[in-house]
């Protein structure tokens, strides 16, 4: 598949093929808002197809089932590798029909994505049972025991925020634990996760074992209901997240879903500031702020909110917005028309509410959806724009005196994802990262994810944890076997 063919076609049992009943759809550039491929549009019945290519390929004795535990950890490597080998088509393509900066997509989505095949290879040998004494029973009589087996066919739906590396974060486990998928990208960004289908089948996946198909949400749907799917993974918003809960209660479908967020961040009087501006600034203006952990709601201690504030300013402004492809760019447009003017509509709640619009707030050119780094102080609560998930550049200032107030306020938070503090005094660090209920805790950083951490959060913010060791619960089941000896 090469970046100027204007057609894709779906991996369904190891052949690329067109929706049955030849629908399909476009996808554009976020930039120019230039149609860069025309995607098969699935419907139930390419569902039906690519879930049970995902069974058969599933079978006992099948060639994957086949395999030993380090050659299926050696197949899962090499697709790091391929990904590594075509980064920088990879990082242009991904730019292109996402809108992020190619540098970024060069430094962050991309190396993580193959980081996350070459860690995750690793677990395809150690995945174990324990021996376990029975407490019932005189020692000798039974040998009792418990060995973890894969879950088996698989359903995975990715967003359009991280388009090539939630396709990893997916991939690579279930993969490791030897379960079958089918994947489904989003449909404002199935570039990538196409042209990863062509490197994984160049690694010698065997066909059917991965499988991709593209759709909008009725394409998900009719893969959360299939009663040939053992378990469906989702990344996206909570909404959503709901839905496929209420989808997956007829057959009792497992689920685990890394949903939305509203992180709090915290800086203390006693921080580094010049750091804290700067990584706050990153927390919440990096990819657009279209990221689930962005730290889009900042508490900070009263004598230094101004100086903060100001610099926080500063930092957005110097931003340079404008497209992808262009190597000044620091930040990109926002995904589609129809998420530019989902934040926009915050930003209008806001003003309409009271809080006091410090920079940006604006669109920005006529062509693409650009939209400027956004600033709000004099906030409260119990607005939209502090309340709810924006996901996008818009970040809300709250003042405080101390930290009972911050959890007062966070308790009513119906998310946990993430959370940030920044100071010297490492008691008052770790007090703050104990009193938030968030399953990520940065210290003075932020965006520091790596592959061998779990990542996953509290209350609506899903359930299940992604990578490290943590994230092979989600593909495996656990079985014990008893033996009574004569």
């Amino acid at each position: 598949m090469t970046n100027d063919q204007k057609s894709r076609k779906m991996l369904i049992g190891g052949q690329w093929v067109e929706a049955l009943d030849g629908a399909t759809f476009d996808t554009a550039d976020p930039a120019t808002e230039e149609v860069l491929a025309t995607v098969p549009a699935a419907g139930s019945t390419d569902v039906d197809r690519a879930v049970n290519a995902a069974r058969e390929a599933f079978e006992p004795g099948s060639a994957w089932r086949g395999l030993p535990p380090a050659a299926r950890g050696r197949i899962i490597h090499r697709i790091g590798d391929l990904i590594l080998e075509h980064a920088e088509e990879l990082a242009l393509l991904e730019s292109r029909d996402n809108g992020k900066p190619v540098f970024i997509a060069s430094l962050a989505d991309i190396p993580m994505a193959a980081d996350t095949f070459h860690y995750m290879s690793g677990w395809a040998t150690k995945i174990e049972g324990n021996t376990i004494p029975m407490s019932s029973a005189a020692p000798g009589r039974f040998l009792s025991f418990t060995q973890r087996e894969p879950i088996g066919v698989v359903g995975q739906i990715v967003p359009w925020n991280y388009p090539l590396l939630m396709a990893a974060w997916k991939l690579a486990p279930a993969l490791a634990a030897g379960c079958t998928i089918v994947l489904k990208p989003a449909e404002q960004t199935p570039l990538t996760a196409l042209r990863l289908g062509e490197l994984i089948q160049e690694a010698g996946v065997p066909d059917g074992v991965v499988n991709i198909i593209t759709g909008d949400g009725a394409t998900g749907a009719a893969l959360v209901a299939h009663p040939g799917v053992d378990k469906i993974a989702f990344t996206g918003s909570t909404e959503v997240g709901k839905e496929i809960i209420r989808a997956s209660a007829d057959n009792v479908k497992k689920v685990t879903l890394e949903l939305g967020g509203k992180s709090p961040n915290v800086i203390y009087a006693d921080a580094d500031l010049e750091r804290a501006i700067a990584k706050s600034a990153e927390a919440i203006f990096f990819n657009q702020g279209e990221t689930c952990f962005a730290g889009s709601r900042l508490y900070v201690e009263r004598p230094v909110h101004d100086e903060v504030v100001a610099g926080l300013k500063a930092a957005a402004e110097q931003l340079t917005v404008g497209k992808g492809t262009e190597p000044t760019t620091m930040m990109g447009p926002l995904v589609s028309a129809e998420q530019l003017d989902r934040v926009m509509g915050y930003v209008t709640s806001g003003v309409a509410e009271g809080a006091t619009l410090v920079t940006g707030g604006e669109r920005l050119g006529d062509e693409g959806h650009f939209m400027a780094p956004t600033i709000f102080t004099d906030t409260k609560p119990s607005m939209r724009i502090v309340a709810e998930e924006i996901f996008g550049p818009v970040l809300v200032v709250l003042p405080f005196d101390t930290l009972d107030e911050i959890v007062a306020i966070e308790k009513d938070n119906p998310y946990g994802l993430a959370a940030g503090v920044f100071t010297r005094d490492i008691d008052k660090a770790f007090r703050t990262a104990s009193a938030i209920r968030a399953g990520t805790v940065f210290v003075n950083t932020w965006n520091a994810v790596d592959s061998a951490l779990p990542f996953g959060g509290y209350k609506q913010s899903g359930w299940g944890r992604e990578l490290g060791h943590a994230v092979l619960d989600n593909y495996l089941e656990t079985k014990s076997i008893i033996t009574e000896f004569s």
